[in-house]
């Protein structure tokens, strides 16, 4: 494996998804260009999602049609379905991400649908993204736990992000969407996932409800993942999950993977600035312990 993670930063579509107060379009686009001045590569910008789902959204075209997009930053969008793909292609989409549990109660609560069903629903999409020269995404979510069923077998998250990728994501995020899990399992539940899926074609996504996000992350680094989910600033949850609290904070990453000599490629006190206007946007403070930090001394 490298030396360097690829951080593929969430915030303006996982991170405010969630929010109860509206965030302007304007707002996320100048969010999306304040990221992408940083030097982060990969920044999901939106989700061509029902408005009636996530009305936090319901501006994905506007925000999407108005970033400044620069040249070697990829910008994925989440889609649902076959309308949402539309949605997205019609605005110039180029990367996008689909998504499914490895819990059958969340998935029925998520989406109403069962895992095999939201399989089947993605197959479309995908053959359809592989037409135009899409590339496709795949979450997995509840990985370590599910707040309807509790425990997910080991087993279910490795068969979901092995069809996933049998079916063309070029990459699966495999997410803690409750921020339940620890270390040991973390790294057990990623060793066994790479087994039947390559270490290079995986990432993992921390939520830090239990304070323990970067512990987690620093055990799947362990283990040879190189590529890591976060939101700036900490934000986030799920509207379909009750008590998940936010992302770990992309400011925090980069501040243990640079000190464990591994290269991200972002500006960490640019990235620090973009999470304390975020914050003050939203009305609250950082999720970072590193901006929080940071403020103090200054």
């Amino acid at each position: 494996m490298t030396d360097r993670v690829r951080i593929v930063e969430v915030g303006p579509r996982d991170g405010l998804q969630n929010e109860k107060t509206l965030v302007p379009a304007a707002a996320k686009i100048e969010l999306i260009d304040r990221l992408s001045a940083t030097g982060l590569r990969s920044i999901e910008a939106t989700s061509f999602v029902s408005p009636k789902w996530v009305p936090q959204l319901a501006d994905a075209a506007e925000v999407y049609v108005g970033i400044a997009k620069r040249p070697g930053v990829r910008y994925p969008v989440l889609v649902p379905n076959e309308q949402g793909y539309e949605r997205a292609r019609a605005v110039g989409v180029d990367e996008i991400a689909v998504f499914t549990a490895a819990s059958e109660a969340f998935n029925r609560r998520n989406i109403n649908a069962s895992i095999e069903e939201s399989l089947q629903r993605f197959m479309p999409v995908i053959e359809r993204a592989k037409a135009d020269g899409v590339a496709v995404r795949g979450y997995v979510s509840t990985v370590l736990g599910c707040p309807y069923q509790g425990e997910v077998p080991v087993a279910d998250v490795v068969r979901v992000a092995r069809e996933l990728h049998a079916m063309g994501c070029y990459e699966i995020s495999l997410g803690d969407t409750i921020g339940v899990g620890t270390p040991g399992k973390a790294a057990a539940m990623l060793r066994a996932v790479a087994g039947e899926v390559p270490m290079a074609a995986l990432a993992v996504h921390f939520h830090d409800t239990y304070g323990q996000a970067l512990a987690n992350l620093h055990a799947c680094l362990e283990v040879g993942v190189r590529v890591v989910d976060a939101a700036v600033s900490g934000t986030g949850g799920c509207p379909y999950a009750r008590g998940a609290s936010g992302n770990v904070a992309t400011e925090d990453v980069v501040y243990m993977l640079e000190g464990m000599g591994l290269a991200t490629g972002v500006d960490l006190d640019g990235l620090a600035d973009t999470g304390r206007w975020l914050s003050q946007l939203l009305g609250r403070d950082s999720g970072s312990k590193v901006a929080r930090a940071r403020s103090a001394v200054a």
